[in-house]
C-alpha cells in the first residue's frame, strides 16, 4: 500500500519537469480568468506575439469590479467598463468560453467553477486570485497567481512553482447549534495564526468535515490562504461523486462512472504522510467574530475583545494596531458591538445553502432600523435557484437589497462600498484595513446566519439565540 498524500498524487501526475532552481514546471489543468488580472497579461502575449496555448482548459467570466445593481452598459464606473471591455476585446477570437451576464452563468469565479462541473477531483487549477484554493474542496491542487502568471498559463499553460509542504488537519467531533463551515475555518485560522501555513498546502479532515455538504467544505478551502497556506483541499468522496454528477462539464454516463473510479484512486492512502498534523476538536468551536485587522483576530460570539497583554508576544503589536484603527476596548464583550452595514455575499459564503441558513433567521423578522442590509448571490444560478424558492422575497420583506451576482462588497473595487467609519458583519473573507472601500471602515467577519441576526439586531448578536 502506499503512503501518498493527494497532493503529491496530483503533483506528480502534473510534473513536466524539475526545474534547475527548485522549482516544478507544472502542468495546469483548469484555468479561470476574470476582468480584473487579465487585461495586461493579454497585453504581454501580444507584446511576445503569442496565443492561447489551449483554450479548451482557460473559461472567463466577470465578477470583481461588475456593479451588482444595474448591467447596464456602458458602467457609470469607467474603470469598470474598462475592464469589462478589455476582457470581451482580449477574448474575441481567442477560443476562451467566456460566461458573461447574457449567458446566464455568469458569476464569482469560485462559485461557478464548481456549480458548471468544470472542477474535478485530480485537477490542477490556477486563478488570478487568491481565493482558487475554493477549488480545493473537490480534491484538487488550485492555487492563485498572479497577472504575469496568468500570462505564463494562457502561453504555455504551465506554473513555474515551488512545491509546498502538506499538513493535514483534523477536525474531530461534531459541531454544535449555530456553528457552520465559517466558525470551522475562523477557528483554524486564530489556532494556527494567518502565518501558520506558510510553505504548507493544508488538507482538512476529520469526521466534522466528512459531515459537511460541498458547500461547506469550500468555505473551509476557500480562506486556506488567510491562515498562510498556499492551497488547502479535501479528499474527494461520495459527497463530492454525487455534487458533481449531471453538472455540464461533468462527465456523462459510463465516462462519470470511470471519473469517480479513478478520483477515488487520488485521495490520500490510509497510511499517507505528512509534513505535519494538527487536531482540533470541532465540539469545543462556537459562532466566530473577527474584532480586529486580520482574520487571525477573531473570538466566541459570547468572548470578549482580547488583552493585548493576554495574547502571544507576536501578536501584541498587530492587536495594538487594530485597537487603535477599530476604536474598540479590550475586555469588553463582543456581542452588542453595533453594525451599520450587513453583507451576505463572496466566494466565501454566496452559496444556495449559505442564503437558506441566512434566510432561515430573518423570515418573519426586520433589518434594524438605519442598517445597510444587502444579500448578494454568488452567482446567476445561485440567484435563479433563490428565486425560484422564494429567498429573494424573504430577504426583501425582511429589508435586504437583493442583487445581482458579483464579488460586492468583499472588496472595495465596485459600488458596494463602506463608507467613512462604518462597521460591517460581512461573511467575507478579509477584514484587512480598507478591504471594503473606505481606509477607516471596519470589517466584523462572520458566517452567514450570524451576519442576518446582527442585522436584525443592529449589533453583533448570537445566532444560537434564533435557533
Amino acid at each position: 500500500m502506499g503512503k501518498e498524500n493527494l497532493f503529491n498524487k496530483v503533483w506528480k501526475l502534473h510534473t513536466v519537469k524539475e526545474l534547475p532552481d527548485g522549482r516544478t514546471q507544472l502542468f495546469i489543468g483548469l484555468h479561470l480568468i476574470h476582468e480584473v488580472t487579465t487585461p495586461q497579461a493579454f497585453s504581454m502575449l501580444r507584446e511576445r506575439n503569442l496565443t492561447v496555448a489551449y483554450p479548451e482548459r482557460t473559461f472567463a467570466t466577470v465578477d470583481h469590479i461588475l456593479p451588482t445593481h444595474t448591467l447596464k452598459r456602458p458602467f457609470i464606473d469607467v474603470e469598470a467598463e474598462g475592464m469589462i471591455s478589455a476582457l470581451e476585446h482580449n477574448l474575441r477570437g481567442s477560443g476562451i468560453r467566456f460566461f458573461d451576464p447574457s449567458s446566464g452563468k455568469q458569476g464569482i469565479v469560485h462559485v461557478i467553477g464548481p456549480e458548471l462541473g468544470l472542477t474535478q477531483p485530480g485537477m490542477t487549477i490556477a486563478c488570478g486570485d487568491s481565493h482558487t484554493s475554493t477549488h480545493g474542496a473537490f480534491g484538487t491542487v488550485a492555487f492563485g497567481i498572479g497577472t504575469s502568471q496568468v500570462r505564463d498559463v494562457l502561453a504555455t499553460q504551465c506554473l513555474a512553482i515551488q512545491k509546498p509542504k502538506v499538513r493535514r488537519i483534523t477536525v474531530t467531533g461534531s459541531l454544535g447549534k449555530g456553528c457552520f463551515a465559517k466558525d470551522v475555518i475562523l477557528n483554524i485560522i486564530r489556532t494556527l495564526g494567518v502565518k501558520g501555513g506558510i510553505g504548507y498546502a493544508y488538507e482538512y479532515a476529520g469526521p466534522v468535515l466528512d459531515r459537511m455538504s460541498m458547500e461547506e467544505r469550500m468555505s473551509i478551502c476557500n480562506m486556506s490562504i488567510e491562515g498562510g497556506a498556499r492551497a488547502g483541499y479535501v479528499n474527494p468522496d461520495e459527497t463530492a461523486f454525487s455534487y458533481l454528477e449531471d453538472r455540464e462539464f461533468s462527465p456523462k454516463d459510463e465516462e462519470f462512472a470511470r471519473a469517480v473510479s479513478w478520483w477515488k484512486s487520488i485521495a490520500s492512502d490510509p497510511d499517507a504522510e505528512y509534513d505535519d498534523e494538527v487536531t482540533l476538536n470541532g465540539s469545543a468551536i462556537s459562532p466566530m467574530v473577527t474584532w480586529g485587522i486580520n482574520p487571525g483576530q477573531s473570538v466566541p460570539v459570547d468572548g470578549a475583545f482580547p488583552r493585548p497583554g493576554e495574547l502571544a508576544a507576536e501578536e501584541r503589536k498587530t492587536a495594538e494596531e487594530a485597537y487603535a484603527h477599530t476604536g474598540f476596548h479590550p475586555g469588553e464583550l463582543i456581542q452588542g458591538t453595533k453594525i451599520d452595514v450587513a453583507f451576505i455575499g463572496s466566494c466565501t459564503n454566496a452559496r444556495i445553502s449559505d442564503l437558506w441558513e441566512a434566510a432561515k433567521i430573518v423570515e418573519g423578522r426586520r433589518v434594524a432600523k438605519g442598517i445597510k442590509a444587502l444579500v448578494v448571490p454568488g452567482s446567476q444560478q445561485v440567484k435563479r435557484t433563490a428565486e425560484e424558492e422564494g429567498l429573494d422575497r424573504i430577504f426583501i420583506d425582511a429589508g435586504f437589497e437583493w442583487r445581482g451576482a458579483g464579488c460586492s462588497m468583499c472588496l472595495g473595487m465596485n459600488p458596494d462600498k463602506l463608507v467613512g467609519r462604518q462597521i460591517c458583519a460581512s461573511s467575507s473573507n478579509r477584514n484587512f484595513k480598507g478591504r471594503q472601500g473606505s481606509a477607516a471602515g471596519i470589517t466584523l467577519l462572520m458566517g452567514p446566519a450570524m451576519v442576518a441576526a446582527a442585522a436584525i439586531e443592529g449589533k453583533v448578536a448570537d445566532v444560537r439565540d434564533y435557533l
